[in-house]
């Protein structure tokens, strides 16, 4: 498959998630004008492009959460975007992560809490999914935090409780907007060095979606968006 410029989507490998032709506007708003794209398992791929180029909204669709107006999304040999709303979600929680700019972690609930959020809802029992919550909370060096909320900690403490919660059930694919935007430099210099290190440690695949290169240098790739189309391809390092 090629992309519109004529290049390669992705050097030969195994393909986890692809994209073909994906068309979605918001009313009258073009967001997506027949992206495609591949991404290979056990890469992290830095989606980019400016405010408003619609990377976000392809990391939606390919997520599941949006469904494109025309075009195909393909996972694991399976066309997601032809499924009902409670597959998707089943397989949002069975096999996507997430992590989000903000973080999004749930007030109410201590840190083990919010780690062990998807292990709860995939109906794991309270005690083990609480145990494998601590376990990752020490292994992204939050020991000490475990009955902490969201208020008692620092921005980068919760982005890296967020960080857990994505990856806990050892999802196949992790799916990361902007996880560092909230952040100082220095800070997300040091979640984006957690977060690379372990998923490569466990063989998870990322979509990283970010307007940063300081951020998208982290990752194998960069596919740069740009009004609603992939528009080039970028190897790290070349």
């Amino acid at each position: 498959m090629k992309a519109p410029n004529g290049s390669a989507l992705v050097p030969p490998g195994g393909t986890i998630i692809e994209a073909h032709d994906l068309v979605l506007s918001f009313g009258e708003t073009p967001a997506l004008r027949n992206a495609s794209l591949l991404v290979r398992r056990g890469e992290i791929l830095a989606v980019m492009g400016p405010s408003g180029s619609g990377k976000s909204t392809l990391l939606h669709c390919l997520a599941g959460i949006l469904v494109p107006a025309s075009g195909r999304v393909i996972f694991d040999g399976q066309r997601i975007d032809a499924l009902r709303e409670e597959q998707r979600s089943r397989l949002r929680r069975d096999r996507f992560g997430f992590v989000f700019q903000f973080g999004q972690l749930v007030p109410e609930l201590t840190a083990e809490e919010n780690v062990a959020l998807p292990l709860l809802l995939g109906g794991m029992r309270r005690q083990q999914a609480l145990a494998q919550a601590r376990s990752w909370l020490a292994r992204l060096e939050l020991d000490g935090l475990e009955s902490h909320r969201a208020g008692e900690m620092s921005g980068g403490q919760a982005q890296r409780v967020a960080l857990a919660r994505g990856m806990v059930a050892q999802p196949d694919l992790l799916f990361a907007d902007e996880p560092t935007g909230s952040l100082d430099s220095l800070t997300g210099e040091f979640v984006m060095n957690l977060m690379t290190s372990v998923a490569r440690e466990e063989r998870i695949t990322i979509v990283l979606v970010t307007h940063e290169p300081r951020v998208a240098a982290y990752a194998d790739r960069e596919v740069m968006v740009r009004d609603g189309r992939v528009a080039s391809l970028v190897a790290v390092g070349s």
